[in-house]
């Protein structure tokens, strides 16, 4: 074992196997941006702009949707779980865009990260 290494050390917001098991599977789903984006705004030292004037523009489902697409899933994905269409997810997903001035992925990955929907 190499100094100064906790092994028994546990990540940031883990309360235990279950949440950090979950935690590994949403990253691992997330993309790449996704993840740097993520990545980025955990280790940010300034103070994050509120997140909850824009949300609280979107209804419950358009929530729903950033939540998921937060989680990484694809459209297709998000499509066949709530049962609607891929067409409609990106009507959604432009109306959220709209409202809440978040053009990529990222930010709406962002977005629900201040938010705490995660």
């Amino acid at each position: 074992m190499s100094a100064g290494v906790n092994c028994c050390a546990r990540p940031r917001g883990c309360s235990g196997p279950a949440r950090a098991r979950a935690a590994g599977e949403r990253g691992a789903a997330m993309s790449m941006a996704t993840a740097a984006e993520y990545a980025l705004l955990l280790t940010s030292p300034g103070p994050q702009p509120p997140a909850a004037p824009r949300l609280g523009k979107l209804s419950a489902r358009e929530r729903e949707l950033v939540t998921q697409v937060a989680q990484g899933r694809t459209d297709a994905q998000i499509a066949a779980d709530l049962y609607i269409s891929v067409r409609t997810v990106r009507t959604h997903l432009d109306r959220i865009r709209d409202k809440t001035d978040c053009r990529r992925r990222a930010d709406l990955t962002r977005l629900a990260l201040q938010a705490g929907l995660l």
